[in-house]
Order: C-alpha cells, then structure tokens, then sequence
C-alpha cells in the first residue's frame, strides 16, 4: 500500500487506528508525547508540549540557529538596531511573507500581536517577561492600574517606514532573547480579527485584559507563517501539513503528525517497530531497552538548560511538619534553614557521587551555579560542595549556636509522589543526615505534585526536589528567579540577601555582556557560601529516534526549541 498517495485525512486515521503501520510514511513524521496539547494561541501558550507545536506553526521576530544560545538570528525580522541608552529597539521586518491565511505579514501583525501578548497577560500565559522589559511591571491592567492605552500604544509602534519600534522604561539586555520565546510568535492580524479576536484598539482593549485564551478562536484556527499550518487537532493527536508559501523554501518531510500516547511502554514500542520517529521517553534508564539496535539512534549527552536544586525554606509555614516546633530532638523550628550553617550541612551531606551514580546512570554533571554553563555569566572555576561527612558534622555542631548538635531534630521532608528518583534523592539524602548522630531524625513523605506545588507556593515545605526550566536564554530567567528576595522563588525559600539583589538588579539593565557576566559570577560566588539551595548534578538531554531520520545531531539541537527532536520540523528529512 502507497500510504504517501493518501489523502491527508486518510493517513490520519490510519495513522490512529488500531491497526498501526507497519512504518510510518516516507513523507510523514510522527511523533509521540505524553501530554496533550493546552493551546494553540500563542499568547496563552506556556508549557512544553504546546510550544512543541507552535515553534512549527509560527514564527518569532529572531530565533536560535542550530544550538547556538549566544546570538539571536533573524526570522521576521531581517535586522535590528538598538539606541545607545538600551531603551529603543527598531526592527526591519522580512518582506514578502505569508500568513497560512494567504494575509501578507507586515508591522501591523508585529504591533498588534505584542500588544495583544500586554494586553491579555495572565497568570497562566508567559507574557508577563515581556510585560516587565515594556512597561516596567509583570502585571496586567486589572492587577496594576498604572497601565494605560498611552502606555501600551507608546511601547509597540510601527514608524512611516514600516519599521517595527519597541520603546522601553529602562534598558533590558535580555529583550532579544525574550522575543525568541515561542509565546513571542507573530500572529496574523487580520485573521485574527475576523474570527472575533481583540480588534486592537484603544475602545476595546480594556475588556480583554487577562482574558484567557485557551480556547480562543486563534487556537481553534491559526494563521502563522511557519513552514507547517494546522490540518487538524483533537485530544489525542494533531495535524499538520507543509506549507506550500512558505518563505524559507518547502521542508522536506510533507505531513507531521503529533500523537499523545500516555504509556511510554507504548510509545518504545511505536519506535522500535518503525511506527513513529521519535518518541518522549522517561528516565535514562530506559535507554537499556534501545541500546545495541541499528535502527534506532540514541543521541546523547546534549545541553540541558533546566537547574534542579533542592530549595530549603528559611521559613517554614507548615505546623504539620516542623513537629514539636522546636530544636528538641522532637521537630524543628520554622526557621531552620535560616541557619547558613544548617544549608552549608545539607550541601555538604549529599552524595552527589551516588546520586551520578545511582540515578543518573552516571551521567550527571555537578554544577557550580544555579545557571546552565551555557548561559553568560557561569563560572565553571567556583568551588562546590562534596559529600564530606567531617564537614557536615562540622557545619551542624555550629548551627544555632550547637543546640542542633546536642539536641538534635526530626525533619520531615516531602517529595513527588510516584516519582522513584525523587524518592530515591530524598531516601540518599536522609540516611546521609541519620548517620552522622543518631538524634538526627528524617522522615521522608509521598505527596501529589498538585499539592507539593501549591504548598510550596505557601512556603509550606521544608525542602523541595525541583527543577526551573529557562524561559528566555538569559541568566536573568534563572538567576534572579532563585535568587532576588522578590524572585519567583523567594515566597518558597525566604531567601534573601541585599548583595546578590543589588547585583542582579544591576545586571538587569546593564548592557555590556562582560559586565553583566561579571555580576553573576559574583552572585554565584556568594550563593555558594550562602547555600540557599542544594545544587543537583544536571542530567544531560538525549533523544531516541528512527535511524532513517535525518537532520537530528548536536549541532543541529538546541535546547531552547520544545520539540522532541530538538530542531525544526522543517530541518527534517526520511532516507
């Protein structure tokens, strides 16, 4: 059977039958991930999944190439020049490109989409970076009534040369990068507006503020100018087709089909028959089940821009674990961890060795910084912690004076339940902690993700396994996330130190790349010896898919795209 001479329909539902292919088409990439897609509105897009499939549908202004995270490229916008004060952007944008909707792409559609991205900012969308770098604040017009029309319409302009204007409160070094992120991508005005979207004028603006757009019009029918539009989408799987005015050239790979296949036993053995391309697959020990076959490739050992740490809240708002609520060998007291000493003990009480070892399938990498090495500013020459027991006993005879010495504690630490690694880091940690004095109690307990999140947002854990994911390539997004007393993460840990607030402030705004990587390294260097989070060794990325892929290599993967391949489906081709 020619499967390739199939209508588009046609090759979906067989591709989702019961009766799999034996080989997924020639001209057709299929792809299988546990999670749904949420949207297909950029503006509310904000998880892994969902921009899997936007990055393809759309376009931003710049982009990454290959896996390159130092320079942004041009994608719809051809060039960019920047005032000398860092508070003025004006972008040349790409002529001669089309929307699916067969609209010509122009300023307009960039103007209106940025102000749309303001405009509609949620707490569940990721807009609010680039509400900051434009009006000076993270917040919508409903949470800060401080911002007007005037301020929007001032902030995102076109110019009688059809040049696209962003005019900033201060200067934002990390603006390029922000307008790289997949929720950044140029939707079509027009388009838009017909299906009943905001018309982009000051008269209606007000009535669409925050407004969430899971199901909007836009995501149900999208018009971007990515090499793939959208055929057809469900719960179980979506659809997309070349696009024939593509203005980079037609891709290689005709049809893509993402399909949500929950089990991952299922999805390794849509791979090994030949059924998909590239599947998600779980913890690297999983990769023993592909090893040794010719027609898989397992490519291994790529850039990982998520930080894992173990945070420690300074101030526990939780009665249920802090026990006695004292340092009595029965519990412990709220502040705990606000001890330097208590956070330099754990640090130095994690067998990071083990944990490479055990969990990691040895190929964990220990970090000096709570940054990816690939950001600016990461200084691989920073000392770390090491399992030493001899310091950790030491750190803990000084802490609150030796009271937690000489009267001990009991600890409960909470972590994600069904998760086995998580179990096993928190199980490392506790027999570690245990076995330097035997007043030393640690009781480990299983709790749903839904509910350790939302606790840890109340600061209502004592220590947390987790793991920040970069939103824009800029160590801004990391840093002063776990870091600044007013950071993301600061109501979960409580930490706060006025010397690290006052150099990622600085970093902030300053534009020299080599001053600003200064002022992390110093940031980085303080943290250490401040301890306000147990650093994770970082485990690589790797992706597993057919050996007659093509396109998929380190060069070609770049860790800021969402997509299981890593690339674009438009760098794809089948031998």
């Amino acid at each position: 059977m020619h499967v390739q001479r199939l209508s588009i329909l046609s090759l979906t539902s067989l591709l989702l039958s019961s009766a799999a292919l034996a080989a997924a088409p020639s001209d057709t990439l299929v792809l299988q991930q546990s999670s749904d897609i949420s949207t297909l509105d950029p503006a509310q897009a904000y998880d892994i999944p969902t921009f899997s499939v936007i990055e393809n549908l759309y376009e931003p202004l710049v982009a990454y190439q290959g896996s390159d995270l130092t320079r942004l490229h041009p994608v719809l916008a051809t060039s960019w020049k920047i005032s000398p004060d860092g508070k003025t952007y004006t972008f040349n944008l790409r002529k001669g490109v089309r929307f699916h909707s067969g609209n010509v792409f122009g300023c307009a559609d960039a103007q209106y989409t940025l102000q749309r991205l303001i405009v509609t900012n949620n707490a569940d969308s990721g807009n609010f970076f680039l509400s900051n770098s434009l009006l000076g604040t993270e917040s919508n017009a409903a949470d800060d009534t401080s911002i007007t029309w005037a301020k929007i319409a001032g902030a995102v302009t076109c110019n009688a040369a059809g040049q696209l204007v962003l005019k900033l409160p201060k200067s934002d070094p990390a603006l390029l990068s922000k307008l790289a992120s997949q929720n950044m991508s140029i939707v079509d005005r027009q388009w838009a507006i017909n299906l009943g979207e905001w018309n982009g004028t000051e008269a209606t603006w007000k009535t669409w503020v925050g407004k969430d757009l899971t199901d909007s019009a836009l995501s149900k029918q999208p018009s971007g100018t990515g090499a793939y539009k959208l055929v057809s989408r469900d719960d179980h799987s979506v659809l997309a087709t070349a696009f024939p005015s593509y203005w980079g050239g037609a891709p290689k790979i005709k049809n893509v089909i993402v399909q949500l296949v929950g089990e991952e036993a299922s999805r390794l053995e849509a791979l090994k028959r030949g059924d998909a391309d590239v599947v998600e697959v779980g913890a690297r020990p999983v990769l023993t089940q592909l090893q040794g076959r010719s027609d898989i490739v397992i490519l291994d050992h790529l850039a990982n821009l998520s930080t894992p740490v173990m945070l420690m809240n300074e101030d526990i708002q939780n009665p249920a674990l802090l026990g006695s609520g004292k340092l009595d060998g029965q519990g412990i007291p709220a502040n705990f961890f606000s001890d330097v000493n208590v956070r330099q003990a754990f640090s130095y009480a994690f067998d990071d060795t083990t944990y490479i070892r055990d969990i990691t399938g040895g190929a964990g990498v220990k970090r000096t910084m709570t940054l990816p090495p690939a950001f600016l500013g990461y200084d691989k020459t920073l000392p770390t912690y090491s399992f030493d027991k001899a310091k950790a006993t030491a750190a803990f005879k000084k802490a609150f004076g030796g009271q937690v010495w000489d009267k001990g504690f009991t600890l409960t630490i909470t972590y994600r339940a069904g998760s086995k690694d998580g179990q096993q880091t928190i199980d490392l940690i506790a027999r570690a902690v245990e076995s330097l004095n035997p007043k030393f109690h640690v009781i480990t307990q299983a709790e749903q993700w839904s509910s350790l999140l939302s606790d840890s947002k109340a600061g209502k854990t004592a220590m947390l396994l987790l793991s920040w994911g970069a939103d824009y390539a800029d160590p801004d997004n990391v840093m002063y996330t776990l870091l600044a007393s007013d950071g993301y993460y600061s109501p979960r840990t409580h930490f706060a130190d006025a010397q690290i607030d006052q150099w990622l402030t600085q970093a902030r705004t300053v534009t020299d790349p080599q001053t600003r990587a200064a002022l992390y390294r110093k940031a980085g260097a303080r943290a250490h010896v401040l301890a306000p989070y147990l650093l994770m060794p970082a485990d690589p990325n790797f992706i597993v898919f057919r050996s007659n892929l093509q396109g998929i290599t380190p060069s070609s993967f770049n860790p800021m795209l969402s997509g299981l391949s890593g690339t674009y489906w438009r760098q794809l081709s089948k031998k």
